[in-house]
């Protein structure tokens, strides 16, 4: 396959290659505090990672699909404490989105995608793709990079409650499938607010009441689920799936359509 990576076209290309069919891809992710085992790296390294593989499998399905370079520093507030956390403020995260949305508009393409690999920036993303639709008119999306769950206590899983959001045994298993030489195994230790699961509404992985936290809130490490016999394997399989699905979202936002405005 011809690359099909955005900035890797000239100027002018860009105009005679992308048509109103095509559909630009930005991964987004974090450089953010992710425990002793993981490297600040990984939120970014799974948006980028998931977008190429989809980018790729989508190509192949007959998408016209086009990947632009990572942001790879969000809204990583949460981890402000930790040294090595490269964060955003929400007012300049929003700036930056609402130019790169004014650059797209001047191109052909009149869909733009945000594949989104952290957590603190998907409240933030849900109001930029809406103000980026009313003032460029794009027509404009954000999804998940992965679909992945907190341990379930089967399989050889550790139980994360469902509390299991940064640093736990899905992201931790992905990025040894990804990344192994970056994981630091004996280091691995849970941290799971087991606490959390009593409440019915309130709590993390869609429980409907949100609230305010930083991840020390929940102790020193930084994380919040269990990492312990988190393993390649499982996070092949995780991927593979996340990409499948994410190919599948792509084929229906290549369909979808709303009405131009003027």
């Amino acid at each position: 396959m011809t690359s099909r990576k955005f900035a890797e076209l000239s100027g002018p290309a860009v105009t005679s290659t992308l048509t109103d069919r095509s559909i630009l891809i930005v991964p987004i992710g974090a450089i953010e505090h992710h425990g002793p085992h993981l490297p600040l790296i990984t939120d970014a390294l799974m948006a980028e990672t998931a977008a190429s593989a989809a980018v790729a499998a989508g190509v192949e399905a007959g998408l016209d699909l086009w990947q632009l370079p990572t942001l790879s520093v969000g809204k990583s507030d949460e981890h402000y404490w930790a040294p090595g956390t490269l964060w955003l403020s929400a007012s300049t995260l929003m700036s930056v989105l609402e130019d790169l949305g004014r650059s797209v508009a001047m191109t052909p393409a009149p869909k733009i995608v945000f594949m989104n690999g952290h957590g603190g920036n998907v409240a933030l993303l849900q109001v930029a793709v809406r103000q980026l639709r009313r003032m460029f008119g794009l027509q404009t999306f954000v999804m998940p990079a992965l679909r992945i769950a907190a341990g379930t206590g089967r399989d050889g899983e550790p139980d994360e409650f469902g509390q299991g959001i940064h640093g736990g045994y899905a992201e931790t298993s992905v990025v040894m499938h990804l990344r192994p030489d970056l994981v630091d195994e004996s280091l691995f230790a849970r941290n799971v607010p087991e606490h959390l699961a009593e409440y019915e509404h309130l709590g993390f992985n869609g429980k409907p009441v949100q609230f305010g936290w930083l991840s020390n809130d929940f102790g020193p490490s930084g994380v919040i689920g269990d990492p312990t016999g988190a393993n390649a394997e499982a996070g092949r399989r995780g991927f593979e799936s996340s990409v499948g699905l994410a190919v599948a979202a792509l084929t229906e936002i290549d369909r979808f359509s709303l009405p131009p405005r003027g």
